[in-house]
């Protein structure tokens, strides 16, 4: 049963009272007809993050176009997109919620802090694993040069950052101290309900597992098609349409023919 929107509740604090931090997190969440998903993330992240002082925009990344998801593009085009209001990212699926309010989602200076991390997401475990939730600063994703644009479908863009975090002199940092185990996050997928599309074509098999040395904030090629402020039971956010265009010489994966 899709999980059900939050009521309304009470605001929080104005983020100007004393105790709020001085930087300001975009929270990218890449988006595709996953909106009772959406109806629960955005409220309850909002009173998450406010009860911890962490002033945020949360930017839903909303691909419109006929291409099969791309999720790594939508967090470049939200990276590029986000305002300088913000000094840092985090790369946030909408299924994923915190249930643990010892989890840090501060300002990561010393490095890519994965919030999400294989001890304690409920499905993923192996030690190289950066998916789910990662927060970044801009510098830091800018030293990346984002993530790669040629992983359409599910899967393995993450995988593919994780060497580019490396390759860039990076140390992923995860959370300590923390007791909940796999039961920190409520993971709101259900996978017979809604199917993942794992389709692997042609030279999309090998790719997989290649490093993109020339692609990523550099090459991202898109259109806003509009750009919407909603609240939802009370929560702000900013719902970004996007069109993403491929070049099918290059990924000829990206279409569903």
């Amino acid at each position: 049963v899709p999980r059900q929107p939050c009521a309304p509740q009470p605001p929080p604090p104005p983020d100007d009272e004393p105790g709020w931090g001085p930087h300001r997190l975009a929270l990218l969440v890449p988006f595709r007809e996953r909106f009772e998903e959406l109806l629960a993330f955005v409220p309850y992240m909002h009173r998450f993050l406010s009860k911890k002082r962490i002033r945020h925009h949360i930017l839903v990344l909303n691909q419109v176009d006929h291409f099969r998801f791309n999720r790594a593009s939508l967090i470049n085009v939200g990276f590029l997109e986000s305002g300088n209001d913000t000094d840092y990212i985090a790369m946030h699926d909408v299924d994923l919620l915190p249930l643990n309010e010892q989890l840090d989602y501060g300002f990561p200076e010393e490095g890519p802090f994965h919030v999400a991390s294989p001890e304690l997401h409920p499905l993923y475990h192996y030690k190289t694993y950066v998916g789910g939730i990662l927060l970044l600063t801009k510098q830091h994703y800018e030293l990346c040069n984002g993530m790669s644009n040629r992983f359409w479908g599910w899967g393995r863009e993450d995988d593919e950052f994780y060497r580019r975090i490396k390759g860039a002199g990076l140390q992923v940092r995860r959370p300590t101290g923390i007791k909940t185990g796999y039961e920190t996050f409520e993971h709101l997928h259900d996978p017979a309900w809604r199917k993942r599309d794992q389709k692997r074509i042609a030279a999309q098999k090998q790719e997989q597992f290649k490093v993109d040395r020339e692609g990523g904030l550099n090459n991202v090629r898109y259109r806003i098609e509009s750009r919407t402020a909603l609240s939802v039971a009370g929560a702000p956010c900013t719902v970004l349409n996007i069109q993403l265009d491929c070049d099918t010489s290059e990924t000829p994966w990206c279409t569903f023919g």
